[in-house]
């Protein structure tokens, strides 16, 4: 059974998108000369700019889900689906006032590093082996879903995307490393807004919208009223949970990657601050066309008969109908470089993390830079080749819900790993042991909390619609929360008990809190012309290349504007950028 309307990519699109991921190869090899060993491959040597670390940070919470699951949940619930996003903020606000300075003064090349420093090498490992495959299932999580949507509304198959999305990531981070990652996460930040505002404007100036006032009116009442809503009992609790938890996820030390590439203090907190400026006001925009979707057609099911959650088509849905010829592949780039952004910089961390944290360490002491420089070449493809695979194999899982995957996946699993890493940043009398034995506690909790769910412990009854994974969510996540950090204090009080003292490592790692990142007397490279002059460069060839198909695509005037809005702002900023880096050698640029 084929959708009602005709979804075919013209050629316009399919030259768009082939011209997207050539773009997005060629990213790779720009950049293969700023590595030249191990610390520049996986963290730029600690000399990045804050405006390229701010887009990885927003970009790393951000993947095709956004503008499936995410979008299917504006669609059926409305607004709610905000409150994970202004979680997200939140997060990066907290990163601001606390954290993402002292992530720097760690001083290390992966996060793991930092572990180590903090809970020892026993440790080092644990979180290695928790965190690694997490993100190599959170990373097929992403493309799968981008597979599932893209093959149901325009007939792709699904192998075909997992396969094309997977192998231009491993190209472009196998050639350029950390800052091919960083540099194209920056250009997508950029197509992700400006694609994202025309078709929010567009869906808006519909005939059957009316504006935002007609679209507050038009939407079943629980889209802004969300106690309304038949199956909403535990709303609030809800709404709590996703900060609380979306806060912790973002402050813990395996999040640190982030800010370890900046090159100082100063840049790390302002590339937190752009990240949550960029976090707080995008729901705004993202989630206006999925809620005007459900408007225009209440029965998505009818439109997207293949889709196995219909409203997870919702955005598209909406892109479809109002914007004009040719951006649908800007849209489906937007929706690649969702996915791409999230997959690259997990796909270059694990390497990392497997070569600094594992073969080092365990298979090989005497290692030295130019092996570890090539090992992990070798691993950022390996795990790409994983990454690929974990996305075919969640394909044969049909009939799960995007949505409910992510969050009860994060706040079951990846809660019991954080709150260690978060408390452990501040608590220098917690001993080692309460790392790994506070993740023991609360994977168990989670367990406990699902048999409590099949079994109905709580007397809630038989639990439906989105009651089942709102009460996993809650008291996974939440409860993880408070059990998890009572352990860890706990583990404080024993380790007085039994005279505690912190090691030697444990005081330096602390002492390193108190001092500032200082890039002249650490040896932190001054390229920032460079990264200036090459990131301008790119921006200005993609800003020319959409504002040239605004030229080329007959289109109709507001049509045609679209496209020279994208590439006025694109290329406007490249601009900019070139003209910074061309200043003379030495002249300061502000931090």
């Amino acid at each position: 059974m084929e959708p009602v309307f005709n979804t075919n990519l013209t050629l316009w699109d399919l030259g768009v998108l082939a011209f997207y991921l050539g773009f997005m190869f060629t990213i790779g090899f720009v950049y293969k000369g700023f590595s030249k060993d191990a610390s520049d491959y996986f963290r730029g040597g600690g000399s990045m700019l804050w405006w390229m670390v701010g887009a990885t940070a927003f970009m790393t919470q951000f993947s095709a889900w956004t503008f499936t699951g995410a979008a299917g949940k504006a669609y059926t619930d409305g607004a709610l689906v905000a409150m994970i996003f202004f979680g997200n903020a939140l997060g990066y606000f907290l990163n601001y006032f606390i954290t993402s300075y002292r992530f720097r003064r760690m001083r290390v090349i992966t996060p793991i590093d930092g572990v180590r420093a903090r809970f020892g090498a026993a440790n080092e490992q644990v979180f290695t082996w928790t965190q690694v495959p997490m993100r190599v299932l959170y990373a097929g999580i992403w493309l799968n879903g981008l597979a599932i949507v893209v093959s149901s509304i325009f007939n792709i198959d699904p192998i075909i995307t997992i396969w094309v999305v997977g192998l231009a990531v491993l190209v472009m981070s196998v050639a350029g490393g950390s800052w091919a990652v960083i540099a194209s996460d920056f250009i997508q930040v950029l197509l992700l807004m400006c694609i994202t505002l025309v078709v929010c404007v567009f869906a808006l100036a519909h005939p059957a919208i009316g504006g935002l006032g007609g679209l507050i009116d038009k939407v079943p009442e629980h889209h802004f009223s969300f106690a309304s809503a038949s199956d909403a009992r535990f709303l609030y609790l809800w709404i709590f949970t996703a900060f609380v938890v979306q806060g912790f996820k973002l402050n813990s030390m395996f999040d640190a990657y982030r800010y370890l590439c900046v090159k100082n203090d100063r840049q790390a907190r302002k590339a937190s601050l752009m990240a949550g400026i960029l976090m707080l006001f995008g729901p705004f925009v993202w989630f206006i066309p999925p809620m005007a979707a459900r408007v225009i057609e209440p029965d998505l099911g009818s439109v997207f008969p293949t889709l196995s959650n219909p409203s997870e088509g919702a955005f598209l849905f909406m892109g479809m109908e109002v914007i004009p010829v040719g951006m649908i592949g800007l849209l489906v780039c937007s929706l690649f470089a969702a996915t791409m952004s999230s997959m690259d910089s997990g796909l270059n961390v694990n390497a990392g993390i497997f070569v600094r944290n594992f073969y080092k360490p365990i298979l090989r002491r005497q290692a030295g830079q130019k092996e570890l420089f090539l090992v992990g070449k070798v691993m950022s493809a390996v795990f790409g080749i994983l990454i690929i695979l974990a996305g075919l194999l969640w394909l044969t899982l049909k009939d799960w819900n995007l949505f409910d995957i992510m969050t009860v996946f994060g706040s079951m699993i990846a809660i019991p790993v954080a709150v260690p890493l978060v408390w452990g940043l501040f608590i220098k009398t917690a001993p080692r042991w309460s790392g790994w034995s506070t993740v023991l506690i609360g994977l168990v909790f989670s367990l406990l909390v699902k048999k409590a769910e099949q079994d109905g412990w709580f007397g809630l009854g038989e639990l439906v619609g989105r009651e089942r994974s709102d009460f996993l969510y809650i008291y996974s996540g939440l409860g993880n929360v408070v059990i998890c950090s009572l352990w860890f204090l706990a583990t404080v009080r024993i380790g007085k008990w039994f005279n505690y003292k912190p090691e030697p490592d444990v005081e330096k790692f602390f002492e390193n809190q108190e001092r500032p990142v200082d890039p002249s007397t650490e040896d932190i490279p001054d390229n920032d012309n460079r990264q200036s002059l090459a990131m301008g460069r790119l921006c200005l060839i993609y800003g020319g290349f959409i504002g040239l198909l605004g030229i080329l695509i007959p289109n109709s005037w507001g049509g045609r504007l679209s496209f020279f809005f994208c590439g006025i702002v694109i290329g406007g900023i490249g601009l900019t950028l070139y003209r910074i880096g061309k200043r003379r050698p030495g002249a300061p640029m502000r931090n």
